[in-house]
């Protein structure tokens, strides 16, 4: 089992690094070329500017039990199929349950926003998220090893 990040804009990137290194998991993350990333645990890997350069990667590395760290639905869509695990950053779990859901809710959205209706963001991150998405995260781990 490894960890694959959806790194370019994961605000979780140290709390998953010290949960691989305490499971010695190994992990991985996927930036483009417009991002740095620095670890001296986790393996980097670059892909180019295009726009789903990272979530190609990344699903072409995962591995059935693996676990995928991402706020993309559609790359966590991905990841269910390939038999893998996603989590977003908040520690919410992506499951066969809810993911229809919130791809449906993402083009609803995207629809609302070419016709102009305003939709509001997500809400501003909190210190309790961190605590939450570890938690998550640790819960994942412990069933995946099960």
């Amino acid at each position: 089992m490894k960890i694959l990040v959806d790194a370019d804009a994961c605000p979780v990137k140290e709390l998953i690094e010290e949960l691989a290194r305490e499971y010695r998991l190994e992990l991985v993350m996927v930036s483009n070329i417009n991002h740095i990333i620095r670890s001296n645990y986790a393996t980097i890997v670059v892909v180019d500017g295009s726009a789903q350069s990272a979530d190609i990667a990344i699903i072409n590395l995962a591995r059935p039990g693996d676990i995928v760290v991402t706020q993309d639905y559609g790359l966590a869509s991905m990841a269910l199929a390939k038999g893998s695990n996603a989590i977003d950053p908040m520690g919410k779990r992506y499951t066969e349950d809810n993911i229809d859901e919130l791809l449906l809710r993402r083009y609803i959205n995207q629809k609302a926003r070419q016709a102009r209706v305003r939709i509001g963001g997500p809400r501003k991150r909190k210190v309790s998220d961190s605590a939450l998405f570890t938690l998550g995260l640790r819960k994942l781990i412990n069933d995946s090893m099960q």
